[in-house]
């Protein structure tokens, strides 16, 4: 007489051998489904790369003319999309130039962190950061006139450089090595300085070693003996060539 066990689909003779039995059925971990695969979906990669089109599109005209000049009209047809693309990623203009903002300021400060990382002198850090920039503005026009000109309106030199200019600053006070009589204004004096000589360099006013004269001067400007500061400004700078540009590997 058979007995029904396991399944009621399946009729097993009770005699059988144990491994005649059908296997239980595995169960399939939800997470491991296709829909819940974590990369981006084909319309998830669209929309970044719209919204990748407009920022690079506004960069591009913010150099050219200006943020004050700017229409979104203008930004839409520089990334070749239609007007309406542009409201499915921001809600004005002044969202998109803050977007623009925080992607300058964040890569300019990565740049600063990766060119002085190697450096202890206090003088010399501030001397190449300020070096890099100039020669940078003369290499790559167009990203120089994008800083010259968000900073006209935005300050965006001393958003990406003043936690670094502050900390080195203290730095070399706590040292000895810099002496100003006060902080803050020493550092919008910098920064207002290097934006000037960039903006210098861009109109073909600069000469080509403008970079060590414009370090010299700051360094001087930040209490460094004359002496000391023409032989740190003149050292060799990190060896960053930032991606193979051109005139930027060390002097």
């Amino acid at each position: 007489m058979s007995t029904l066990i396991w399944s009621p689909v399946v009729s097993v003779d009770n005699r059988a051998e144990p491994s005649a039995r059908p296997e239980p059925v595995a169960r399939v971990d939800p997470s491991a489904r296709p829909e819940h695969d974590p990369r981006p979906d084909r319309q998830s990669r669209r929309r970044a790369a719209t919204r990748a089109k407009l920022l690079a599109a506004a960069g591009v005209l913010f150099a050219r003319q200006g943020v004050e000049n700017t229409r979104i009209n203008e930004i839409t047809d520089e990334a070749d999309l239609g007007f309406g693309s542009f409201y499915n990623h921001f809600e004005s203009k002044d969202a998109i130039v803050e977007a623009v903002l925080q992607a300058t300021i964040a890569s300019q400060g990565e740049l600063v962190a990766t060119l002085t990382a190697g450096l202890d002198d206090p003088a010399q850090i501030i001397a190449a950061a300020h070096r890099y920039f100039v020669r940078r503005a003369r290499n790559d026009p167009d990203w120089a006139w994008l800083l010259v000109r968000l900073d006209a309106s935005h300050h965006i030199v001393l958003s990406a450089l003043g936690p670094f200019a502050r900390r080195d600053l203290q730095r070399g006070i706590d040292a000895g090595r810099l002496h100003v009589p006060n902080e803050q204004v020493a550092l919008f004096a910098t920064g207002g300085a290097l934006v000037a000589v960039m903006r210098a360099v861009l109109d073909g006013h600069a000469p080509e070693d403008a970079d060590i004269h414009h370090a010299e001067g700051i360094l001087r400007m930040l209490g460094v003996p004359p002496d000391d500061a023409v032989e740190v400004a003149r050292r060799p700078l990190p060896d960053l060539t930032d991606g193979g540009r051109p005139g930027l590997a060390p002097a």
